[in-house]
């Protein structure tokens, strides 16, 4: 079974983002005139043959665009099919410790996503320091973006050094898992992975076509590589994300970690 890592299923109220002009420009996505039904993501996971996906909430200075109860409501028509990642109000960090706390104990959900581009706030910010805590004692992962910003936003946010660098090193039992690769950066994302055993990294925003060559080389010449699938739907569909799969040239045990094996470790799939 494949497991996307980073999924959204959009409302209105995302897809209506101006920052997201850029990504509709890359993609030749439009805005649609209606809510569109949970049945559109997963029959797109069917079309690329993925089995299940980690469907992220968000929220932003703007307030929630897709909020944790939403996703719990699609996750509950297929729970075969998806698991929720929560998000949070960033500017209120105790509501946002309980709001986590009850996205994990209440509603199942696998794991905190938090974009720091959307806060122009570096994960060392001091409101991201509770989040962290409560993701160790609640056992879920933390999952951010890292490298350059593709919505019209600053991009110095998703540097992985200082910043998961340092974040790591803090909470050294917090497991992060670093989404869209970290390009430019993504030398500086492998060796922070490489150096701390509760660092991951996952694909999406990405088809196998474009993955750097430096990530490749991690993959393939490391069994015990840390990289999670990911496409980042609706801006890339599950087949096209994974077409030229082959190419990576990942050998057997290679390749199952990073479509199922990893995530399902990160995620306690």
């Amino acid at each position: 079974m494949i497991v996307d890592a980073w999924m959204q299923h959009p409302t209105l109220r995302f897809m209506e983002q101006d920052w997201l002009a850029s990504l509709r420009r890359w993609t030749g996505g439009a805005i649609p005139d209606q809510e569109i039904p949970i049945a559109a993501t997963i029959g797109a996971m069917d079309a690329g043959g993925v089995g299940f996906g980690l469907l992220s909430a968000w929220h932003g200075p703007m307030g929630a665009l897709v909020t944790n109860d939403e996703v719990a409501g699609w996750v509950a028509e297929h729970p075969d099919r998806l698991a929720g990642v929560a998000s949070v109000d960033l500017r209120r960090p105790m509501d946002a410790v309980r709001e986590l706390r009850r996205a994990v104990t209440e509603l199942g959900f696998k794991g905190l996503r938090v974009l720091p581009w959307l806060w122009e706030a570096p994960p060392t910010d001091r409101r991201f320091y509770p989040l962290y805590a409560a993701c160790v004692e609640l056992g879920v992962p933390f999952c951010t973006q890292v490298g350059h910003t593709g919505p019209l936003r600053p991009s110095e946010t998703g540097r992985p050094i200082p910043y998961i660098d340092q974040v790591a090193i803090d909470f050294p039992e917090l497991v992060i898992v670093g989404g869209h690769i970290g390009y430019p950066w993504t030398e500086e994302m492998i060796a922070v992975a490489r150096k701390h055993e509760n660092v991951w990294i996952d694909t999406s925003a990405y088809t196998s076509a474009r993955i750097p060559p430096e990530l490749i080389t991690y993959m393939s010449t490391s069994r015990a590589h840390k990289v999670l699938f990911g496409t980042n739907w609706p801006m890339i569909a599950h087949d096209k994300a994974l077409a030229g799969l082959d190419a990576l040239g990942l050998d057997d045990a290679g390749r199952e970690r990073y479509l199922a094996g990893n995530a399902r470790a990160v995620f306690g799939l």
